[in-house]
């Protein structure tokens, strides 16, 4: 048989090296059918076909009502691109913090500060973020969160810290004044601590912290509403929460100190007034007739009068019409006041706590909006 010269140096170079020529042609053959494949698959997929789209298939927190540093996380329908994102998830208003890709679908905010309770905060996923295969999120996805109220535990620590109370917070992790960021992240996680009484006061107004710390509450925060020009209702709204944020990052102290008022209706009946736990006044007074009885409790002042004419019904049912002074309402019509009596000590008065004029004068100066007036029997 005659071989021509290329098929006599093919069998030539399969005797001298066979196990050359084999790889060689094993190679060639594999490459040869894979192109093959592809360029099957290509010419079976139908013209127009579109890439499969990325998509976001959940994001942590839900819209609603949230903490305002939340961790969000949101994650996608497929691995995303291992090679970066052009686009990132926004937050509006921005929020200091940092997004990072904790597992290859998705992505997560930690943020660095937290935003004031009642913001409405708003995410969007930006169409444009790319999948390891080459798919792209389109469209947009958007979520709308509202900040809800801080911890409850938070506000006796924020008060105290401000001396707005006669108990002092002790921790070592309350964030400095100046770092606003901690401040913030501390309405939600408050740090761990205990609150210490300062020396002085008396046991009364012990037991009230220990059994009744709600009435120390609202007359601390009535006294704070009053310094920042808020309507004083003694209730932490969100507009106390922000200033209370401000005064602690600015470092703003209670400027009147923390009073306390003791009035006991045992003889010869007395009122005795505390100021950042010392004894400042103790003066005889008149408490309410049998008739008409001082009510006992523990009430905060929530007017001052430097004087005006009280008006009202005795009980023989005639009028009166008394000018008093130096005036401070702790409970309905019932008032801490001067009246001119021949003699202090026992029951005369219609409810008030009535004081002779010099110790009346000095108790007004410490009686401020928010002071706690207690009776006792």
């Amino acid at each position: 048989m005659q071989l021509c010269r290329s098929n006599r140096i093919l069998a030539r170079l399969v005797f001298l090296l066979p196990g050359f020529i084999a790889v060689a042609l094993l190679a060639a053959s594999s490459a040869a059918a894979s192109a093959d494949s592809q360029s099957a698959s290509t010419s079976a997929r139908p013209a127009g076909t579109k890439s499969p789209r990325l998509r976001v298939v959940a994001v942590a927190p839900r819209a609603g009502t949230v903490p305002g540093d939340a961790t969000i996380t949101v994650r996608f329908s497929a691995p995303l691109s291992p090679s970066g994102q052009p686009l990132m998830p926004k937050l509006m208003p921005a929020l200091g913090g940092t997004w990072s890709e904790p597992t290859a679908t998705s992505l997560r905010f930690t943020p660095t500060g937290a935003y004031l309770p009642g913001t409405v905060v708003h995410l969007t996923v930006p169409a444009g973020i790319k999948g390891a295969d080459g798919a792209v999120l389109k469209p947009a996805v958007t979520r709308t969160y509202r900040i809800g109220e801080p911890s409850p535990a938070r506000l006796p620590q924020l008060l105290a810290d401000l001396r707005y109370l006669p108990v002092h917070f002790v921790s070592s992790r309350d964030p400095r004044a100046g770092d606003r960021g901690a401040q913030l992240r501390a309405l939600y996680s408050p740090p761990s601590g205990r609150f210490v009484f300062g020396h002085g006061w008396p046991a009364r107004l012990r037991s009230l912290w220990a059994a009744e710390n709600a009435l120390l509450l609202q007359g601390a925060i009535m006294s704070f509403e009053a310094q920042h020009g808020l309507a004083m209702d003694g209730a932490a709204s969100l507009r106390v929460w922000k200033a209370l944020i401000q005064a602690r990052v600015g470092w703003r102290l209670n400027r009147s100190g923390y009073s306390y008022a003791l009035a006991s209706e045992a003889s010869p009946e007395s009122l005795t007034v505390y100021h950042n736990g010392v004894e400042v006044l103790r003066t005889s007074a008149n408490t309410g007739v049998a008739g008409a009885p001082t009510a006992q409790g523990t009430f905060p002042v929530y007017e001052r009068l430097r004087s005006q004419v009280m008006t009202g019904t005795n009980l023989d049912g005639s009028h009166y019409a008394d000018y008093v002074q130096w005036v401070a309402y702790f409970n309905g019509g019932d008032a801490v006041h001067y009246m001119p009596r021949s003699e202090y000590g026992s029951p005369q008065s219609l409810g008030c706590i009535e004081l002779p004029y010099a110790a009346a004068e000095r108790a007004w100066g410490y009686l401020t909006y928010g002071t706690l007036v207690t009776v006792t029997a």
